[in-house]
């Protein structure tokens, strides 16, 4: 690693299925830059990630070589390159398991860190390890659950700095699929939701869950006959899932300390939703403990 006083020390690249976004770092840890772009990994074939990563971050470089660590689905199989999955129970990032990425420019070193992978029940997370990692740095010693929601929500449990089991559920990609593509949408607009008919439907759906495919439909039905608002049929759609969520999950976070992981508003409808059952949470950014998590591996870097 090449020592870049008042300059870019390393990068650190969260990179998704639709976006990539950076950040240049100096040696003191500061953030230096930031730049992002709609190049995410579904959009790009293995030789296009380097110019893709160039077009953001080649004004930061300087004559000597730049450390990249990158985090999420640039090391899946259709990405970059593949990142091997390590298996759970272990600590969600290790220095010694990064992937080097093949480049081309001289000022670069890429490195990519590995996803986990669980047995049974088969499941699979990349990305998330990196924000767990990051969130287990900010909190050393923590004990309990760590949930990332977005298109799929995340239930990690960690305990003595290892991950010992996590869940997936496809809550966030189920409701872009209904809203978007089914009869639902044609009484869903706008991003506004009534909060009133969130936690009505949150509690219908934790009570009985296997109720929502009929209730689902329900919504459109209003809608026609009783004229129920785009806000209150929007307020339904996202409790009923989530609430849906909740009730299969229950025994992750019934009684645990949860942390939740992500942007502030879809943080704040999951932190509602649990206090509803009883159960405090406290939010950390999804950004920040990307950052802290891609930091623990600074001192593994090969130099």
């Amino acid at each position: 690693m090449t020592d870049k006083p008042n300059s870019v020390s390393w990068i650190a690249a969260d990179w998704g299925t639709s976006n990539l976004r950076v950040h240049g770092v100096g040696a003191d840890g500061a953030i230096l830059a930031e730049a992002a772009s709609d190049e995410g990994m579904g959009s790009l074939a293995p030789d296009a990630f380097e110019p893709a990563l160039l077009r953001l971050v080649g004004p930061w470089l300087g004559a000597g070589v730049t450390p990249v660590l990158a985090a999420g689905m640039v090391g899946a199989r259709q990405g970059w390159t593949e990142a091997a999955y390590r298996a759970v129970p272990c600590p969600p990032l290790a220095p010694g398991g990064l992937t080097r990425a093949p480049t081309r420019d001289p000022r670069l070193a890429v490195w990519i860190a590995p996803g986990l992978s669980q047995a049974r029940p088969a499941d699979v997370m990349r990305g998330e390890e990196t924000q767990i990692a990051g969130a287990m740095a900010l909190h050393p010693g923590f004990d309990g659950v760590m949930c990332l929601p977005g298109t799929h929500s995340k239930w990690a449990r960690v305990s003595a700095d290892e991950v010992t089991g996590f869940q997936t559920c496809m809550t966030g990609e189920l409701f872009a699929l209904l809203a978007r593509q089914s009869v639902l949408r044609h009484s869903l607009a706008g991003e506004v939701s009534d909060d009133a008919s969130f936690d009505e439907a949150l509690s219908d759906a934790l009570s009985r869950p296997e109720r929502v495919a009929a209730r689902l439909f329900s919504i459109r039905a209003e809608s026609l006959l009783s004229g129920l608002s785009p806000e209150a049929a929007r307020g339904r759609l996202s409790g009923r899932l989530i609430g849906m969520e909740l009730a299969a999950t229950r025994p992750w976070w019934l009684g645990q300390r949860v942390v939740l992981i992500g942007s502030a508003p879809l943080c704040a409808t999951y932190a509602r939703a649990l206090a509803a059952q009883g159960v405090p949470s406290e939010t950390l950014p999804a950004a920040g403990c990307t950052l802290a998590g891609l930091s623990t591996l600074l001192p593994g870097l090969p130099r």
